[in-house]
């Protein structure tokens, strides 16, 4: 059957018409020559080889399903007679009943996939409902739907882009046009991600068509140096993550999930408030797209999702799971709401949410306990305190950072200057006041605070019993300047300091990114008690035996982000440049572990994730897709003035 399957395979090349110089895409379906139903199917909409990878799960197929006498059945069930044209075209012609017929034609060309779905019979008021199904393999891609429309009840609505990371984008659309409505659902346990198109009804004679085709970005506007754009566009859609309907993963005697349509660290992974505002900043940055789709307008539902279901009474956003007491869960959807209005002037929208806005903000305004400018943690911080099944106070959840963090801080100022500006746009003077002052105080407190004249550098958190834990991490001082809370003269020297510990320290892997931390974390400084691989929980007092892996010193990729940009913020454009063109280069050369890429599928077990790097590039995290990772490509943009000025326009 292999051998008969693969004489019937097709493999599209066209040119897309957007770039000349552009590469041809590559699209490869595989048709069964007996049965409705297709079991192979990928792309590389980059012209590289990676179409030759199946997207769909072994032993599946792209496939119908059909309602009659109020039963489901699978296409490839019932009698087909099996059509070639031109040795291109495929023509199935399914007998439903004596009297009915459900033809489905598939017809390649000219860089496009067309799929028609024709009915012919008197028998054929008895078909009650038809689906086409796409049954991805998220071990192989975290493919996940980029529609026009999320509806409430969890449906997507076509036009929509199936989006197969590093594989790449196809536009989804019906002809004629007409509502069609479909489901994502997934499981984590399973690894598994089903989409299913629902079809009308068939009408005798009436044809519907279904397009695909690839989608490439534009390149930006304004973008001075277009050099890195076309090798870092394939990944720039690995950002946007929406999950699909599943809930089915445990944790000890706790069972988690996710609705569909909330953007998350992967189709099959976990929606989490304290990385919103990174998708939030990456959609304000991306070029327009076919056919009305909006990454902001999946910005503004995933915000929405956050205010309404998952904020306590006491203003506090959960963070992810049932975890809750951390402070940059709280300043995210507020630089996110940022985003999404200044990406589409949409103060219709603020108007409605701006109350609630402020409720979260004054959260962290209550939070500033002994009146210093700065927003405390509800976690102390001290030495020893963060111990399983606890999390730390932030999105870097094994750290035992607590009470002033300059990490939180440096996102709850950024948060302020945003919520001042969105007042003002709502001509709420009083409100936008209040939020500039306290921005404006805790920019006072801030570089007093958590500078350490010992290392030249910032510290992380200065903890409730007075200790300053300094972690000579690149991540803290660069989020620092690149918001402005550190001038760029004194920036400079902070982060010459940090690369000559690096090079001291013997990191030189600037493909995989920088370290978290360069320096060992102490276990009383780390999570007590997690038990698995690759975590970096350390057994010796001074952290050595798991440095290097996980948040313990280990290489996330996403930080790079900062570093880089701070880097060009202080004039250090070669050091900047050094490190991005090496991480687009890895990003671009192929996928992990064929050298290159930055994940390898939906893995959700440690150490085998590729989110985190050992120094000497080995993995290290769980996710293996995390998509807020792809935020070191904002990089491509944030190394010229311009675009710095438009994301950072209330820090200014």
């Amino acid at each position: 059957m292999i051998r008969r399957i693969s004489r019937w395979a097709l493999l599209l090349t066209a040119l897309h018409q957007a770039h000349a110089a552009d590469p041809a895409a590559v699209f490869r379906l595989e048709v069964d020559p007996v049965h409705a139903r297709v079991p192979v199917l990928s792309w590389d909409t980059e012209g590289g080889d990676r179409a030759k990878m199946n997207l769909l799960r072994t032993d599946t197929a792209v496939g119908l399903r059909i309602k009659m006498n109020g039963q489901w059945r699978g296409g490839e069930t019932f009698a087909t007679r099996v059509e070639k044209a031109g040795g291109a075209e495929t023509c199935y012609r399914l007998a439903l009943a004596p009297d009915a017929e459900l033809e489905w034609r598939l017809q390649p060309g000219a860089g496009r996939l067309t799929m028609t779905f024709a009915a012919h019979g008197a028998g054929l008021s008895r078909v009650e409902g038809l689906e086409l199904e796409f049954p991805f393999d998220p071990r192989v891609a975290a493919t996940t739907l980029l529609p026009q429309v999320w509806d409430d009840e969890g449906k997507l609505h076509l036009p929509a882009i199936i989006s197969a990371p590093d594989f790449g984008q196809m536009l989804l659309q019906a002809t004629p046009q007409a509502d069609l409505k479909g489901r994502l659902i997934g499981s984590r346990a399973n690894h598994t991600v089903d989409f299913t198109l629902e079809l009308p009804v068939p009408q005798p004679d009436a044809t519907i068509s279904l397009t695909l085709e690839p989608v490439r970005l534009p390149t930006p506007a304004g973008l001075q140096d277009q050099s890195l754009w076309h090798a870092a566009r394939r990944g720039w859609f690995n950002a946007f993550e929406p999950s699909a309907q599943w809930g089915d993963w445990g944790y000890g005697d706790r069972t988690f999930g996710a609705p569909a349509g909330i953007l998350a660290n992967n189709v099959v992974s976990d929606p989490t408030s304290c990385m919103i505002y990174s998708w939030g900043d990456q959609a304000l940055l991306t070029p327009p797209l076919p056919a009305g789709i909006s990454m902001p307008g999946l910005v503004r539902r995933t915000v929405d999702w956050w205010l309404d279901h998952r904020t306590k009474p006491t203003g506090e956003v959960t963070s992810y799971w049932d975890y809750a007491d951390m402070l940059d869960t709280s300043a995210s959807p507020l630089i996110a709401a940022w985003d999404y209005v200044e990406a589409t002037g949409d103060r219709a929208w603020l108007a409605r949410r701006i109350e609630r806005l402020e409720f979260i903000a004054q959260y962290l305004v209550k939070r500033d306990v002994d009146n210093d400018g700065l927003v405390e943690s509800t976690h102390s911080g001290n030495y020893g305190t963060l111990i399983e099944p606890m999390r730390g106070d932030s999105t870097y959840d094994t750290i035992n950072a607590g009470h002033k963090n300059a990490y939180c801080n440096a996102l709850i100022y950024r948060a302020f200057r945003c919520l001042a500006d969105l007042e003002r746009q709502l001509q709420r003077p009083e409100q936008q006041q209040q939020y500039t002052e306290r921005a404006d105080r805790l920019k006072a407190a801030y570089v007093k605070t958590f500078f350490n004249p010992a290392t030249g550098w910032l510290a992380w958190w200065k903890s409730e019993d007075g200790e300053v834990h300094d972690l000579s991490s690149p991540t803290i001082s660069s989020l620092a300047i690149c918001y402005g809370l550190v001038e760029p003269s004194a920036g400079r020297q902070m982060l010459d300091r940090l690369w000559t510990k690096m090079e001291a320290a013997g990191f030189k892997r600037f493909d995989l990114g920088v370290p978290v931390t360069l320096v060992p974390i102490r276990r009383g400084d780390y999570l007590i008690g997690l038990e698995g691989p690759g975590t970096g929980v350390p057994k010796k007092e001074d952290g050595s035996d798991t440095f290097g892996q996980y948040l313990n010193g280990g290489v996330m990729v996403s930080d790079a982000l900062y570093f880089i940009t701070a880097l060009h913020i202080t004039g250090e454009h070669a050091r900047g440049d050094r490190i991005l063109r090496a991480m687009v280069e890895r990003q671009e050369r192929g996928v992990f572990p064929n050298g290159g890429g930055f994940q390898n599928g939906v893995v959700n077990e440690g150490p085998r994730g590729a989110e985190f790097y050992t120094w000497d590039g080995q993995t290290t995290g769980y996710e293996g897709h995390l998509s807020h990772n792809f935020a070191f490509l904002q990089a491509v943009f944030l190394r010229e003035p311009a675009f710095r000025a438009r994301l950072y326009r209330p820090l200014q």
